[in-house]
């Protein structure tokens, strides 16, 4: 399972565990005492239910015991609910006797709590599980992975990563191969590697022929990592593809043809039962990241409520402005070129993108953006959205779904996308943002396409939560003066 679901799947544990202990204990003490308020030192009485809650924080988080939930069956589920409760409890009620607090326990209420918390943490994780599993493989977030490996291991190859990644949030996309006794040659001849094209398919994934310009046939593909099994070709052959990839920003397994060491614990990682060894640009923390999807989601929800106010006035301004809908969307490329309609209000008549042909020779920014300061396509009412900020509203429905985060880079079009280069591919490796360093950094200023790339790309190389925050506020001076938002 990926890093960033593993620590999903570890807070969402901790926090069910947490939930299903006060739950009991609470429901066991009313069941004890509901109908008298004899029972001794209540603050004590309840600081028995913290004792559990601490235990819970470090079996959780220092001890790990939960690393497999997502690998465990049902009877292996129950056994690790059990063997959670028993440890806990003979853990607290040690601390309990040495604390001297053993007078104020009731036995009804420890009795029942056990029984009734093995059941209901039992029932909790089987459920979330069930959920997990479905949302972690879902098409928005199970993360695409793209196999590269020799011939004659290219069936036990994907047969075997099709077999480990099931339910674990992977998707083996597509596959390509050389055979290694072509290795001294293979990089030699681009028209060999793409006319050997097969409909060759291996447990429904297509394979390829070829990685000659492999890192160039992929820039417009969606995935997001490379598994790369080639022991018999010489790691030397290999360092350009992988640097290709690196330079989009995909993360690269890279297996190690290493002997069997039993049970023996290695320091360089795995991947679906194969050890390897990872290339990643990426530097940070999931936790972090996951901190920045939950602002996401208050920030959507808050934001959606100042769209539907918003829209009460816009509305009628726009459709009386010019006719046409209210709301304008267009495919964009999204995190490692996922494909996802982007919502705005319309600022420009109907026939918009008809005329953006005619007026391309008046592009004002060099490289693969458009943009043209008195373009004759956007509407009165068009203007003043514009330079308001307030068609960018919608989108933050598209923050609530997760296509896009409140800060990151500014989402390509379909035409911008296929026109990308590896190096441009990397900016794509974040989520796109609502806002980001373009907006707050005078973007109707910006005369060059390669200038926004490096702005793009100084963002996801040093992403934080505060750089997030800092970049917000600013955002907002943005947009309440006006600054480069034309």
């Amino acid at each position: 399972m990926s890093n960033r679901y593993k620590t999903l799947q570890t807070y969402m544990i901790w926090f069910l565990d947490m939930l299903c202990i006060i739950v009991s204990y609470t429901f066991t003490t009313w069941l004890r005492y509901n109908s008298n308020n004899d029972w001794g030192d209540k603050t004590l009485h309840y600081m028995v239910c913290v004792i559990f809650l601490l235990f819970c924080v470090v079996y959780t988080f220092l001890a790990d015991w939960n690393r497999d939930f997502i690998l465990r069956g049902y009877a292996a589920e129950l056994l690790s609910v059990v063997k959670f409760i028993a440890i806990m409890i003979v853990a607290s009620m040690s601390v309990v006797y040495f604390l001297d607090w053993a007078r104020i326990l009731s036995r009804f209420v420890i009795l029942n709590f056990i029984w009734i918390n093995t059941l209901l943490t039992y029932l909790a994780r089987v459920i979330f599980k069930k959920a997990f599993r479905k949302y972690i493989s879902s098409d928005l977030n199970v993360v695409r992975v793209v196999v590269v490996a020799e011939k004659n291991l290219m069936e036990q190859t994907v047969k075997k990563l099709v077999k480990n990644s099931d339910g674990l949030g992977y998707k083996i996309v597509r596959a390509y191969y050389v055979d290694a006794s072509e290795s001294e040659s293979f990089a030699s001849d681009v028209k060999e590697s793409v006319s050997r094209e097969s409909n060759w398919y291996i447990d429904g994934v297509h394979v390829h022929y070829g990685i000659h310009n492999l890192t160039e046939r992929l820039i417009t593909d969606p995935f997001d990592e490379v598994f790369i099994n080639t022991p018999n070709i010489p790691q030397k052959k290999m360092e350009d593809i992988i640097r290709g990839f690196e330079e989009m920003g995909i993360t690269t397994h890279y297996n190690l043809e290493l002997p069997d060491v039993g049970k023996a614990a290695t320091a360089v990682g795995d991947f679906l039962d194969y050890t390897v060894i990872t290339y990643s640009m990426f530097r940070s923390s999931y936790k972090r990241l996951f901190i920045k999807r939950i602002v996401d989601i208050v920030g959507g929800l808050v934001g959606l409520i100042f769209t539907g106010i918003i829209t009460l006035f816009l509305a009628p301004a726009i459709k009386l402005d010019s006719p046409g809908p209210v709301f304008f969307s267009q495919v964009r490329i999204g995190k490692n070129g996922r494909r996802f309609k982007i919502y705005k209000f319309r600022s420009m008549y109907i026939d918009a993108e008809e005329r953006k042909k005619e007026l391309e020779a008046n592009n004002e920014m060099n490289g693969l953006m458009f943009k043209m300061e008195d373009d004759p396509r956007v509407t009165k009412i068009g203007k003043f959205i514009r330079k308001t900020s307030l068609d960018e509203f919608p989108q933050f429905l598209n923050i609530l779904k997760g296509d896009m985060s409140l800060v990151g880079t500014r989402p390509p079009t379909e035409a911008e996308f296929q026109k990308y280069n590896e190096h441009y591919r990397r900016r794509l490796s974040m989520t796109p943002g609502l806002t980001g360093l373009w907006q707050i950094s005078g973007r109707s200023d910006i005369q060059d396409f390669d200038e926004v790339v490096k702005l793009d790309l100084k963002y996801i190389d040093n992403w934080s939560l505060t750089e997030d925050f800092i970049i917000l506020l600013k955002t907002v001076g943005v947009v309440l003066f006006g600054k480069g938002a034309k």
